[in-house]
């Protein structure tokens, strides 16, 4: 029987940059990217004369006599950047993972929904979907080595679109979050003094109706005295609304919003300060690649833990604390019938675990190969998890707390969102002994826990375009700096008085639908086109051993199913986006779902791309070209004669 001779070209080649297979994979202009032809052929000759030393006789494989693993991937050579240590990793998925939500949204979400009974659905999602597609995306990228974009066009090169799109995704986040912990830096700096400036009301901004913060008890014994503070607003409320953002009237009694999105009133320079710092720790934290960021979570990704823990046993010590976590916990049975509970449960246990940003891809594409990233997937995941629920106690024993000082109801006392710790957490902090203190360590907690998310967040751009376009590895000080500079230009416009207004919209419409949808994409092609048993091979590989069926029932039928699931309700249970009693303008919400599915729309948008520039004379042949993944792929237009490459194989 005839043979027929194929180069083959090791994962490692693609690496280190050298080599980018055809047009249908890694470039959306169609051509072909090579460093040079000559410098690949001089090494090449180079490697023939090293092997041919050792072994005069043409190395000649039959594929039958040697492993996929041989021939995909040689180790040996790659020259890409690795974890300093395991640890290193460990730290900067988990300080990914656990972010500003996990104290303010997990929490909430448990007390709106049932309190204890919401675990359930919680739990059932997290086994179901939310750890799966964790596992799912580490694996993707420690086995590519490469970042969302690369690793999508070899996967599927129809469907490289998703790697753009969870680059969009994770471009759009950084817009508002960095934000979010530019407010925290800012409360940060204003802890250090004897007397916390939202525990006043002898302030020019407040209202008649605002009443400063104070424990009433009634004797010795720490029972709450029940005052009229129903209607009143609170000093740290009026503070953060009326002072710091501006989004309220200054010395109004009432809670309306003073501005629109005609009228966002000037730039806070306060805020814009602390944004600008922000960003400055960001980039002298990511601009020499992760050697720099993996250090750098050491202090934010377990300065929390030590928050935490210490809030905690304050927390539980407080009179009151027992009614706020009979709330948290109190189980309402009844609310298992109600679709949104089970929605609200989805949707926390997509947002936290994070996967369909490029972040977890990013990270673990600096892993050895070999590397457990199964072992990985379970361990990090699962203290994301728990540090959502040890937040819910920090959470509710102070509310408890609160609902006793003030004598108002947990429901009056709790509220959504960064309310919860910038509001009622602050004004919270301010009845302690050391209330300086106490505030200080609560605000430097807030911002190391953005901190680590928003290095995620850019880590997955910097590495996704970086492969894509090497020039911008060979660059990255620069790329890196012009990034963030066009992040501080766009978040301006969210430190102005009105600037809640834009972060709100922002929220709603840039993450949500395109995050779901994009991650749904990934379990379809992972499991129907690619192949699952493909993607279970490829884990062997890696692992040396292969996942069980519940990983192949997950990725296949139940994270899909879970993802559907949300993505149909979402839509279904749309409204017109409001904001506390600002209520938007038909044109923003319909720009709102233009931009929502503006990352989605990359998609298609490169299918179709990959689809008229696929070789093929026939359109047949072009969508059998466009489907095939990587290491399926051979360049027939390089084939030289038997022997002249000492990757060669007989087929």
């Amino acid at each position: 029987m005839g043979e027929l001779l194929v180069r083959h070209f090791p994962r490692s080649f693609e690496a280190q940059g050298e080599t980018l297979l055809d047009d249908n994979e890694d470039s959306c202009n169609g051509e072909e990217r090579f460093t040079s032809k000559e410098a690949i052929r001089d090494k090449n000759d180079k490697m023939n004369n090293e092997q041919n030393n050792r072994n005069p006789q043409t190395t000649t494989t039959n594929l039958s006599l040697q492993s996929n693993a041989q021939i995909k991937r040689s180790d040996s050579l790659t020259d890409r950047e690795t974890w300093t240590s395991k640890v290193d990793f460990l730290l900067s998925v988990v300080g990914f993972a656990v972010d500003l939500a996990n104290v303010w949204r997990f929490p909430y979400l448990c007390f709106k929904n049932g309190g204890g009974v919401f675990l359930i659905p919680y739990t059932i999602m997290v086994f179901v979907a939310g750890i799966p597609l964790f596992f799912m995306e580490l694996s993707l990228g420690q086995y590519y080595k490469k970042g969302a974009i690369t690793t999508w066009g070899r996967i599927c090169p129809l469907f490289k679109g998703i790697g753009y799109c969870v680059i969009l995704i994770a471009f759009y986040t950084d817009f508002f979050y960095n934000v979010i912990i530019a407010w925290a830096l800012h409360f940060f700096f204003a802890s250090f003094t004897t007397s916390l400036p939202w525990a006043s009301c002898s302030n020019d901004y407040n209202s008649a109706a605002c009443y400063e913060p104070s424990w009433n008890k009634n004797g010795d014994d720490g029972e709450c005295v029940t005052t009229l503070n129903e209607h009143g607003i609170s000093a740290a409320e009026e503070y953060f609304y009326k002072h710091f953002l501006g989004l309220h009237h200054k010395g109004s009694s009432n809670s309306s919003v003073a501005r629109s999105l005609t009228d966002l009133g000037s730039v806070n320079w306060s805020i814009a300060t602390c944004l600008l710092i922000v960003y400055l720790i960001c980039y002298f934290s990511l601009w020499k690649g992760i050697k720099m960021s993996g250090k750098v979570v050491w202090f934010t990704a377990v300065f929390p833990y030590i928050v935490l823990s210490v809030l905690f046993i304050r927390g539980i010590t407080l009179p009151g604390a027992e009614k706020g976590i009979r709330y948290y916990l109190k189980p309402n049975i009844e609310m298992l019938a109600v679709p949104s509970v089970w929605q609200d449960a989805a949707t926390q246990v997509f947002f936290s675990l994070g996967p369909g940003f490029g972040v977890l891809m990013a990270y673990s594409s600096y892993n050895e190969f070999h590397n457990n990233v199964y072992f990985d997937a379970i361990i990090t995941s699962t203290i994301n998890c728990a540090t959502s629920f040890l937040s819910g106690f920090v959470i509710f024993s102070v509310l408890g707390y609160m609902s006793c000082k003030s004598g108002k109801t947990i429901n009056a006392v709790a509220q959504e969102g960064p309310g919860l710790v910038f509001v009622v957490y602050p004004e919270a902090l301010a009845t302690m002994p050391g209330a300086s203190i106490w505030s200080v360590i609560f605000f430097l907690m807030l911002l190391t826990l953005g901190l680590d998310s928003s290095f995620g967040g850019s880590e997955a751009i910097i590495t996704a375009l970086s492969d894509e376009f090497p020039i911008l590895k060979r660059h990255r000080e620069v790329f890196v700096a012009l990034l963030f500079t066009f992040y501080m230009f766009v978040g301006l416009w969210m430190c102005t008085k009105g600037g809640m207004l834009i972060m709100e919209w922002i929220i709603v419409y840039g993450t949500s639908w395109g995050l779901l949808i994009a991650v749904f994409c990934e379990t379809i092609v992972i499991s129907f086109f690619y192949g699952i048993n493909q993607f279970v091979s490829d884990l062997k590989e890696m692992l040396g051993f292969e996942p069980g069926w519940y990983w192949r029932i997950c990725w296949t039928i139940g994270a899909p199913l879970f993802l559907l699931g949300t993505i149909v309700s979402s839509f279904i249970n749309y409204k017109p986006l409001k904001y506390q009693d600002f209520v938007y303008p038909f044109m923003a919400n319909f720009i709102g779902l233009i931009f929502a599915l503006s990352s989605v729309s990359a998609i298609p948008i490169v299918a179709c791309f990959k689809l008229c520039t696929a070789q093929g004379n026939t359109f047949k042949e072009r969508v059998r070209n466009v489907l095939q993944p990587y290491h399926q792929r051979t360049i027939p237009r390089e084939y030289e004669s038997i022997g002249s490459h000492p990757n060669e194989i007989i087929l």
